[in-house]
C-alpha cells in the first residue's frame, strides 16, 4: 500500500487476459498493482480468476489486465493518462489529481446505491472530493507497534506507552546485543507511512484541523528533533541509517529475529506467527507531552479504484466494479494478503467467516485512523518528496527544522501547480 499499499512489487510487468487496447464498450483495460513478493503470490492468479468469472457471466465482454510493480504503478498511470491513453480502470495509492482532472467517473455514475453506500466511513471520507467519492477504497491496513517477546524478555524491557518508555526499551535491547532496537524505516519505499505514525503519535501529521498542509509545524519538527536525539544519535534505531532502511528491509530483518521494534500491518504478524515468532502488538506510544489520556490516531492507508471517463465505457465500468466488490471477491483478495477488505460487509463476513482474530486489533484502530491527505490533488507530488526526503530530518549532522521547511516549500510549490 501506497497503502497506501501495504506490499512489495515484482520486476516488470505482467498481461493477463485478451483484448483491444481501446475502451470500445466490450473491453475494459485494467491497471494494478503487484501486491506478491514471489511468482507463487503473485496477484496475477487473483486478477486471472475474477476476470475469467466476470467474463462467464458477461461472454460478450473482455478484461484486459496488466500489472506493474508499486514502485512503477503511480507512474505508469500518470504516463498513460498524460498521452492520453488512459485505463478503463487503475488501482493505485493517489487518486484526487485525476479527479481534479475531470478525468473520473463519481462512485455514484458507475456503483450501485448498495454498493457506494457499502465502504468503510474513514476510507468513503478520504476517498471524497468536495463530499463526491471518487477513490473508491479496495483494501486497506492500519499500523501498530510490533515488539519481540523473546527479545524483550530477554532485554527485561517493557511494552512502551509512551516515548521515553520506548527509548528505555531501545536502550536495554541494544544492550543484549540487538541490531535493530527500533527499526526506523524512513528510506524512499515507504517513509511517509512511518514518518506520519510518529507525527499522529505527537499531535501533528501532515495537515492542520482545516485541512490544510502542515508539514513544516511546530509539533512534527519537535518529533522529528527527539527522534534524532534519541534514538538516531544513540545508534538505538539499527546498522543502516535510516533514510537508507526500506520497509521490506526492516520487515524482513524483524522476521529474522534483529528487531526489538517496528511499526507494521496485519500481513507481517501473519508472516511473524508463521515463523513462530512470539509478536506483541500495541498502538504506537504516544509523545510525553501529551496530555495523559490523550491517545492520538492511528495511521491508515489504503489502496484507491477509479475509473475514468471514456465514450462508451460506463456500463462495462460499472458492471465490473459492481462485480469486484462483492463480498466474495474483495475479500478473497483482502485474505490472500492480509489486509483489511474496505466495506462493512465484507469486514462482517470475514469477521463471522473466523478470519484471523488478530486481525481485529487492526480493523478497530482502522475505524478511527487518519489516512494520508489522498484528496488533496497534490498528494500524489508531495508524497513523492517526503518518501525522497524525510529520511534527511533525522541525519546526525542534520537541522530537523531545515530540512521539514523544504519539504514545505516543494510541497506548496506542488499545491500551486495543481491550481
Amino acid at each position: 500500500m501506497t497503502a497506501s499499499a501495504a506490499a512489495f512489487g515484482l520486476l516488470g510487468s505482467l498481461v493477463t487476459a485478451c483484448g483491444s487496447s481501446g475502451s470500445d464498450g466490450t473491453t475494459l483495460r485494467l491497471v494494478v498493482p503487484e501486491y506478491g513478493t514471489t511468482p507463487a503470490t503473485s496477484s496475477k492468479a487473483y486478477w486471472d480468476e475474477l476476470t475469467a468469472a466476470f467474463t462467464t457471466a458477461h461472454p460478450d465482454k473482455k478484461i484486459e489486465v496488466t500489472l506493474h510493480p508499486w514502485a512503477d504503478i503511480d507512474r505508469e498511470v500518470t504516463r498513460m493518462v498524460k498521452e492520453n491513453n488512459a485505463p478503463d480502470v487503475a488501482l493505485m495509492g493517489a487518486y484526487s489529481d485525476f479527479a481534479a482532472q475531470g478525468r473520473l467517473y463519481s462512485a455514484d455514475e458507475v456503483m450501485s446505491i448498495k454498493a457506494e453506500a457499502n465502504f468503510l466511513p474513514p476510507l468513503a471520507e478520504a476517498g471524497s472530493v468536495d463530499g463526491t467519492l471518487y477513490g473508491l477504497p479496495f483494501v486497506a491496513s492500519s499500523r501498530l507497534l510490533f515488539y519481540n517477546e523473546k527479545l524483550f524478555d530477554e532485554a527485561g524491557a517493557k511494552p512502551p506507552q509512551t516515548w521515553s518508555e520506548l527509548k528505555d526499551a531501545a536502550k536495554a535491547l541494544k544492550k543484549e546485543g540487538v541490531l535493530y532496537p527500533y527499526a526506523l524505516p524512513l528510506g524512499p519505499e515507504e517513509a511517509h507511512a512511518e514518518a506520519l505514525i510518529w507525527e499522529l503519535s505527537n499531535g501533528g501529521g501532515y495537515t492542520d484541523s482545516s485541512g490544510a498542509y502542515s508539514l513544516a509545524s511546530e509539533r512534527n519538527t519537535q518529533t522529528f528533533r527527539w527522534i534524532k536525539d534519541n534514538l538516531v544519535v544513540p545508534d538505538l534505531t539499527g546498522p543502516v541509517p535510516p533514510a537508507q532502511l526500506n520497509r521490506q528491509d526492516a520487515f524482513t530483518a524483524f522476521l529474522r529475529g534483529e528487531v526489538g521494534m517496528v511499526n507494521g500491518y496485519p500481513s507481517l504478524l501473519h508472516d511473524a506467527k508463521a515463523k513462530g515468532l512470539k509478536v506483541g502488538t500495541l498502538r504506537m506510544p504516544v509523545s510525553d507531552a501529551l496530555r495523559d489520556g490523550e491517545e492520538p490516531p492511528a495511521a491508515g492507508i489504503a489502496d484507491w479504484m477509479m475509473a475514468f471517463k471514456h465514450d462508451g465505457n460506463r456500463e462495462l465500468v460499472g458492471s465490473f466494479l459492481n462485480f469486484v466488490y462483492e463480498d466474495k471477491n474483495l475479500s478473497e483478495f483482502a485474505g490472500r494478503y492480509h489486509l483489511l477488505p474496505s466495506t462493512v460487509s465484507a469486514t462482517q463476513a470475514s469477521q463471522d467467516a473466523a478470519a484471523d482474530p488478530s486481525d481485529g486489533q487492526f480493523l478497530a484502530a482502522l475505524r478511527s485512523a487518519q489516512l494520508y491527505p489522498v484528496n488533496e490533488p497534490s498528494w500524489l507530488q508531495v508524497s513523492d518528496t517526503i518518501k525522497r526526503n524525510i529520511g534527511k530530518a533525522v541525519a546526525p549532522s542534520a537541522d530537523p527544522k531545515t530540512v521539514l521547511e523544504q519539504i514545505a516549500q516543494q510541497a506548496a510549490r506542488d499545491e500551486a501547480q495543481q491550481k
